[in-house]
């Protein structure tokens, strides 16, 4: 039997509709969740804690017990935006950043002169502070 390694799924509309909830209010119970997302999405409660599961399953939320109830916070954007890009370059390009770059540079997506800025902003960060 081939073995598959497992990758984080991207968010359904509806989680992502819950994720940005999460961002937009912060750290919030199922119930809260469910009431906010009322006029956009009415869900009944054990939807808005199946969609809360799932979202953990797939590593975009976590959750804190505040005594019997469960509290949810989604991942930072930066985060989930690095993992996606992760999960990109793993998947469409063997896991190389350098040939997604060339390939962004080839079909015009990053210009040649942003790309050398880029490089240099980098190599500044890397280098060490002079005190």
């Amino acid at each position: 039997m081939r073995h598959i390694k497992s990758t984080p799924r991207s968010p359904s509309a509806l989680e992502q509709l819950v994720i940005e909830f999460l961002w937009a209010n912060g750290p919030s119970s199922s119930e809260q969740v469910r009431e906010g997302l009322m006029k956009k999405h009415p869900m009944k409660e054990a939807t808005a804690r199946t969609i809360l599961r799932r979202l953990e399953e797939k590593n975009h939320a976590t959750h804190t017990e505040q005594g019997r109830t469960y509290v949810y916070s989604a991942v930072q954007p930066e985060s989930l935006a690095m993992r996606s890009v992760r999960h990109i370059i793993d998947r469409f390009w063997g896991g190389s950043a350098k040939a997604l770059v060339a390939g962004m540079v080839d079909h015009e997506v990053i210009d040649p002169v942003e790309l050398r800025e880029l490089s240099k902003e980098v190599d500044q960060q890397r280098r060490p502070k002079r005190k």
